[in-house]
């Protein structure tokens, strides 16, 4: 059976080069990187490399500005709660992000209202890019944070960064990025482009589950959200993940050694499959066609719900996601294609792949042949494409 895997977004699988380097810290050179003996100091050796390597490709000053956590999840909590805790005393009591942001980062944001900060959700609009000029509009005198992601991760526009880092920066506001699903896939330079946070994780680059890390640039004010140990330069407790750190820093340098390669063909395959899903009828493309992560296609079909699409391809030998989500017994669809001006039955048709290095023009043909199909039958059996087509034929008349 064929077996292709398009859910890249979400996870992927390990590089094999990424695992063989792990692996001794699993079982030669396991010891506590606090330890003061010989297989401690090894431990703690690898951590900082890794902590050096990460700092380099991200165009860091210093080293010391990477800071390991277990996820971009954590990542987003600490750089929002910690900044807007420092700066609480000095007034700071506003927030600026978006409608469509990560969880991690809307869910942490809403917490912060509770603690009695205001927060600006800003619009992305249909094309699901904010806009620079929204963002210098936002800014007041207890602005603390802006925060606003680099790439979508639901349909993969990329945003102005260097351009909100630019306003952020000439107006003293910090500012942070959610990368997690940029990091690898574009070429980030946290100097240039003005960025005072940023968080990314190891797999969603072909690196381990568990680990990933959170630049603060040198200067900025930042409380701890995890105490009990002098871990991290005493920011952040609890005993490193070396083998963790080490595949992440791999897997950070294998992403941004081969995209120069790598980019342009997963362009071209996605470029290839959204022109021949736009031969369907009544579908549509979800967000800017060219300010998009390579790997990323995410479409919409009339008609149908996205988890009979998912179940359907899942079937058929492909694994993907969709946009809207089953919850507590309800079907909400997904906020992100809400906030780009979707209908709530049109954005329940959604359906998102993402390819990466691994993915072969061959998956896209296989993909392109069986989409049409599992939409026509899913169609035959919707009341609501009977409706639709309904309502066609009567205003045609």
């Amino acid at each position: 059976m064929v077996q292709i895997y398009a859910d890249n977004a979400a996870t992927t699988a390990v590089n094999p080069k990424v695992l063989e380097k792990m692996l001794p810290y699993y079982t030669e050179v396991y010891g506590n990187p606090s330890s003061l003996y010989r297989i401690g100091a090894k431990a703690k050796q690898a951590v900082e490399n890794a902590r050096e390597s990460i700092a380099k490709n991200l165009g860091a000053a210093f080293p010391n500005e990477i800071y390991f956590t277990s996820g971009g999840s954590e990542s987003d909590n600490w750089a929002i709660k910690g900044v807007c805790r420092a700066l609480k005393s000095k007034g700071k009591k506003h927030i600026i992000t978006s409608k469509f942001e990560h969880h991690a980062v809307l869910h942490t944001c809403q917490a912060l209202e509770k603690e009695g900060f205001e927060v600006t959700y800003l619009d992305v609009y249909e094309n699901g890019i904010v806009k620079p000029e929204d963002v210098e509009k936002a800014i007041r005198e207890d602005t603390a944070i802006v925060t606003i992601m680099y790439a979508n991760n639901e349909i993969g526009t990329i945003q102005p960064i260097a351009e909100i880092g630019k306003i952020c920066r000439a107006k003293g506001v910090i500012f942070h990025t959610d990368a997690v699903q940029a990091v690898g896939n574009v070429k980030i330079d946290v100097q240039q482009q003005n960025i005072d946070l940023l968080s990314l994780t190891a797999h969603k680059i072909h690196g381990p589950k568990g680990c990933g890390a959170l630049y603060i640039r040198r200067g900025i004010r930042f409380d701890n959200i995890i105490d009990g140990g002098a871990q991290e330069r005493g920011k952040r407790a609890g005993t490193e993940n070396v083998a963790g750190i080490v595949g992440l820093a791999e897997a950070l340098q294998i992403a941004v050694d081969t995209m120069d390669e790598r980019i342009p063909r997963l362009t071209k395959m996605r470029n290839r499959l959204i022109d021949g899903l736009l031969q369907i009828e009544r579908s549509r493309l979800n967000g800017d066609r060219e300010s998009r992560l390579a790997g990323n296609v995410n479409m919409c079909f009339e008609g149908i719900e996205g988890e009979s699409l998912l179940l359907s391809l899942d079937n058929a030998g492909v694994s993907s996601s969709s946009g809207s989500a089953c919850t507590s017994g309800s079907l909400d669809p997904s906020h992100v294609l809400l906030s780009i001006g979707l209908p709530h039955e049109i954005a329940h048709g959604s359906m998102r792949l993402s390819f990466s290095d691994e993915n072969t023009e061959e998956d896209i043909d296989y993909i392109l042949e069986i989409v049409p199909k599992i939409v026509d039958r899913l169609r035959a059996m919707s009341p609501l494409w009977e409706r639709i087509k309904a309502d066609e034929a009567a205003n045609k008349n």
